[in-house]
């Protein structure tokens, strides 16, 4: 697939519904743009392995949440060995699908997609949830919750792991709240993957690849308004005062809050300022 066709795959991402595309397939796309070269197809394929893997391995009694999660988690963490990245946890391949796939690891939100991939294939319910700071997914069945940590080879985890993993990442005073198991959509998936790797140039003070990551992000995203205001900022940064001032206009027209709108209105016009 060219870099034209990722780029329209992600288009049409942002043209529709924040749920019910291609998970995966977006996430592909996204990593192709870093690796150009590579044949998305061996990656589609083993997504294909994957499943069929899955199917063979359901039993008639495998028809609860639990017993579903379990065999996701003996294929793809067992089987495949697929686990998180402990070792080189900030590298930019752990949120790249194409190299998670490849070397078998990667962040928390990476692998997810590859278990809510392969659980959507097999027609069961799944989505990835807001815990901060730690992605997990959530498998659904009549009414039965199952919540997988991905990054831990698919743990099961119960209501006591929830409170003990936040209380590890938000401190000991911090309280599980409906919030941090709130159903997330697969758009935002998407932009939490992208921003790991955002951040991760932000880190290393590399504005043009922040930006290069930003620019794919509107693709699939073009109505989050926070991701213009970043992208105006980012380009007045590097000197690009054209596409920040379109950026800018970009974010205007999703701003309703007055005093963003006049803050906005000012960037803009000392940009003006300084084309002429």
């Amino acid at each position: 697939m060219t870099s034209r066709q990722n780029k329209s795959t992600l288009i049409d991402i942002g043209s529709g519904p924040d749920n019910g595309f291609d998970l995966a397939g977006g996430a592909l796309a996204l990593a192709a743009f870093d690796r150009p070269r590579a044949a998305l197809d061996h990656y589609q394929e083993h997504l294909k392995d994957l499943t069929h893997a899955t199917r063979a391995s359901v039993q008639p009694s495998d028809s609860t949440a639990l017993s579903r999660a379990s065999v996701l988690k003996r294929i793809i963490a067992g089987k495949n060995r697929y686990e998180g990245d402990r070792l080189t946890y900030d590298s930019l391949q752990n949120a790249n699908l194409m190299h998670v796939i490849d070397r078998r690891r990667g962040l928390p939100i990476a692998l997810g997609i590859l278990y809510i991939h392969v659980g959507r294939k097999m027609g069961w319910t799944m989505h990835g949830l807001a815990f901060p700071g730690h992605f997990l997914i959530q498998l659904d069945d009549n009414g039965e919750r199952v919540i997988m940590d991905p990054f831990n080879c698919g743990k099961l985890l119960n209501a006591g792991d929830l409170r003990e993993l936040i209380k590890t990442i938000a401190g000991s005073d911090r309280e599980l709240t409906p919030a941090d198991y709130a159903r997330v959509s697969d758009r935002e998936i998407l932009l939490r993957l992208q921003n790991n790797i955002k951040f991760r140039h932000m880190q290393k003070r590399d504005a043009s690849a922040a930006l290069c990551t930003l620019d794919n992000m509107l693709l699939f995203a073009p109505n989050v308004k926070s991701l213009w205001w970043e992208s105006g900022m980012l380009n007045a940064d590097l000197g690009n005062l054209n596409a920040a001032t379109k950026a800018l206009n970009e974010y205007l027209v999703l701003e309703d809050d007055k005093s963003q709108r006049i803050r906005a209105t000012a960037l803009i016009k000392n940009l003006r300022k300084q084309l002429n």
